[in-house]
């Protein structure tokens, strides 16, 4: 089976986030699936498959090292761009439609960029005092510095707190995790910064470099709050010497979630 691997929400390879793609992984097993993506040892690895609905131009699905997800959001676009590289014409010009455990996902491709529709949150609202100061805690932080905190679930499990500064996100220190383990931060940074918000994602074993559902989330808390402007740009991966820019956009009911992609690397793997 053709093989590839694309660096995510960047414009140069090895600073964005990678995902492996198996193309046309039909005959693949779950177990096999489950095995190579604890081989690959990547974030995600996907794998494309035929539709089983009459609107998707495929399927996708979705494997960390420790299970299936329904839905996230580097891999999306990360597959999305390998279909396209791979010949996949999708059945309207300039729009692909995924189907994948969250349902159908849209995918837009405008000037080379890919970006996908936000899909609706499994789990939103405000999170409860009570976790949010064992987030705090887990994060070597004080309650206080805590400004917003919000549940930012389309699949992974987010919660997502917001703080005062880029500065003060990306000087966290996370001490460990108790029962939410899957968290988000983000904080505006100065005018004249690299980008307009910075975020970070935490979840054991570690910290991700660039994140696409979290930022979906974010995006829909702050932008329908009222605290982000309809269009901006987060950078996230800086700590990990990363230069991911998530391109994030309110059209109409929707926030479109974007940005460059690299296939860093083609080829076939015997499954």
């Amino acid at each position: 089976m053709r093989f590839s691997q694309v660096d995510v929400f960047t414009d140069e390879l090895m600073y964005g986030n990678p995902v492996a793609v198996v193309h046309d992984a039909d005959d693949v097993s779950d177990d096999d699936m489950a095995a190579f993506a604890r081989w690959t040892n990547l974030s995600e690895t996907t794998f494309l498959l035929t539709p089983t609905d009459p609107g998707a131009d495929y399927r996708l699905r979705i494997f960390t090292t420790r299970g299936e997800l329904p839905f996230a959001g580097h891999p999306t676009l990360g597959s999305a761009r390998a279909w396209l590289a791979a010949g996949g014409v999708p059945r309207q010009p300039g729009l692909l439609v995924q189907e994948c455990g969250a349902g159908l996902v849209r995918v837009r491709e405008t000037g080379g960029r890919l970006a996908f529709a936000a899909p609706p949150l499994r789990r939103g609202g405000p999170v409860d005092e009570a976790d949010v100061e064992q987030v705090a805690a887990s994060l070597g932080i004080r309650r206080s510095d805590v400004i917003g905190a919000q549940w930012a679930d389309n699949g992974p499990g987010w919660v997502a707190l917001l703080l005062r500064s880029a500065d003060a996100v990306l000087a966290l220190e996370p001490v460990g995790f108790g029962t939410i383990d899957k968290v988000g931060v983000v904080g505006p940074h100065a005018p004249g910064g690299p980008a307009d918000v910075e975020v970070r994602a935490f979840f054991p074993p570690g910290e991700d470099p660039v994140t696409g559902s979290l930022n979906a989330a974010i995006g829909q808390w702050l932008i329908g709050s009222g605290l982000a402007t309809d269009s901006y740009v987060a950078s996230q991966g800086t700590r990990l010497g990363r230069r991911g820019r998530v391109h994030v956009d309110r059209v109409d009911d929707d926030i479109w979630v974007g940005g460059d992609t690299v296939v860093g690397i083609t080829g076939t793997v015997d499954l």
